[in-house]
């Protein structure tokens, strides 16, 4: 971003210079031309009137000696013809000179004298000046100036000099302003970026200064640090709340755990049926709390993660599930020989692979277990597949939802696969679900990041 808006404000800085020079340029070479121009005509006009007052006395003295004092002093050649071309005074060059002759033809003719380009430093040579001597349309001759460029183009460079030197003067100071105006922007959004990666690394209540820039990212940089300290204290409430709901409903439910146990040499045979019901009511409601508190505190897990709460941690993937396998007495799984290391507590990736080992003992039969990894995309997986009955596409995306149970007739709380699928995702990993000759679960969690 900052390239892109260097080069736009760059561009147009550069364009406002041009367009600010370029006009002086051209102006200063015009004025110039101008004034060599109307400096050689005036000096065509002195002579014709002294050609005309010698036409008219005869005396062609003074004459003579304007035109050698002349070109003995600015050295441009100066030659005055009358109607017959003529020679009435000359000096530099001859009246019969070959580049002359277009020049009195039209001044005899009382033609127009072709424009004269505009002089650039560049410019060199000389410039043929012709005017007809008289009056009215009675032409009596013709005066004839070669003046030299040279002087005039030295002059238009020197001022297309100091035009060019305070437009890079101007250009040194849009640069310096479109840097400075580039940094007061983007100064806030780099801070914003060092905040959310701040957040990103585990940092809690991380802040911005948000000190600098415009109104709007001050203001945008003030509603980071609150949502910063919204959200770590959203993670705190909710490890709050778990463990005041784990205190205060576990205390009457193993109160009336004890009293129905006391209950048990007390109930008469004909309440002994209501009594194990009772008893079994209870052993769901523990079972129901134990897989909510789980799935609360694998979704407060994921808060703490999101708000910087925790520092990750690493496992390593093929011993913990070849530990769970042995557990649950189902055959031990291949694994690589290189250590797979997933940033994932043990104790997390332990709750995940027990909750899919139970699954898959409870509902398959036959369980295969595989560990691997996808270096290339950063990935360590845990695939348990059954030879169980599997579930229906359609039922795939249900199975980790809250309560839901694909078979009403087996025990459970419909929480287990929810529970893996919290936790999976807090660590920045998926839980992927397919079914082949039974029901195949891939857990996918992120590989330890390279030094």
């Amino acid at each position: 971003m900052r390239r892109r808006l260097l080069v736009v404000l760059l561009l147009f800085s550069a364009a406002a210079v041009t367009a600010f020079a370029a006009p002086l340029l051209s102006a200063s070479a015009a004025e110039r031309t101008q004034r060599f121009v109307l400096s050689r005509t005036a000096d065509l006009d002195r002579f014709a009137v002294l050609a005309q007052q010698a036409g008219a006395t005869g005396d062609r003295a003074a004459l003579v000696d304007e035109v050698t004092a002349y070109v003995a002093l600015y050295g441009e050649p100066v030659v005055v013809v009358d109607a017959r071309r003529q020679p009435l005074a000359q000096a530099g060059f001859a009246a019969d000179a070959p580049e002359l002759a277009d020049a009195l033809d039209a001044a005899l003719r009382n033609g127009p004298t072709p424009a004269v380009p505009t002089v650039t430093p560049w410019s060199s040579g000389a410039v043929v000046f012709a005017r007809p001597v008289g009056t009215g349309t009675t032409v009596a001759g013709a005066v004839v100036l070669r003046a030299s460029v040279d002087r005039a183009a030295a002059d238009v460079a020197t001022s297309w000099l100091w035009v060019l030197g305070g437009a890079l003067a101007a250009a040194l100071a849009s640069v310096a302003l479109v840097l400075a105006v580039t940094r007061w922007l983007l100064k806030p959004l780099a801070e914003l970026a060092d905040g959310v990666r701040a957040v990103a690394a585990g940092e809690r209540r991380a802040h911005v200064a948000g000190s600098s820039g415009p109104p709007e990212l001050r203001e945008l940089s003030e509603l980071f640090n609150r949502m910063s300290d919204a959200v770590t204290e959203a993670a705190d409430q909710q490890r709050r709340l778990i463990a005041d709901t784990s205190h205060q409903l576990r205390n009457p439910l193993a109160a009336l755990r004890l009293r129905m146990d006391g209950l048990h040499d007390r109930v008469a045979p004909s309440g002994q049926r209501a009594y194990l019901a009772g008893v079994a009511e209870v052993d769901r409601l523990e079972s129901l709390l134990d897989g909510l508190l789980a799935l609360a505190t694998a979704e407060s897990t994921a808060t703490e993660v999101a708000a910087g709460g925790r520092e990750p941690e690493l496992a390593d993937l093929g011993a913990v599930a070849v530990e769970r396998a042995d557990f649950w007495q189902v055959p031990t799984p291949v694994v690589p020989a290189l250590a797979v290391l997933v940033r994932c507590p043990e104790g997390d990736l332990a709750q995940v692979l027990d909750v899919v080992l139970d699954n898959a003992v409870k509902h398959g039969g036959a369980v295969r277990v595989e560990v691997g990894a996808d270096r290339t995309a950063g990935v360590g997986w845990v695939r348990v597949a059954d030879d169980g009955p599997g579930l229906p596409p359609d039922q795939l995306a249900l199975a980790t939802t809250r309560f839901w149970r694909g078979r009403t007739d087996q025990p459970g709380t419909g929480l287990g696969l929810a529970i893996a699928d919290s936790v999976t995702r807090a660590r920045g990993g998926a839980l992927r679900l397919s079914t082949e000759d039974g029901l195949v679960v891939r857990v996918e969690l992120p590989l330890e990041p390279p030094l």
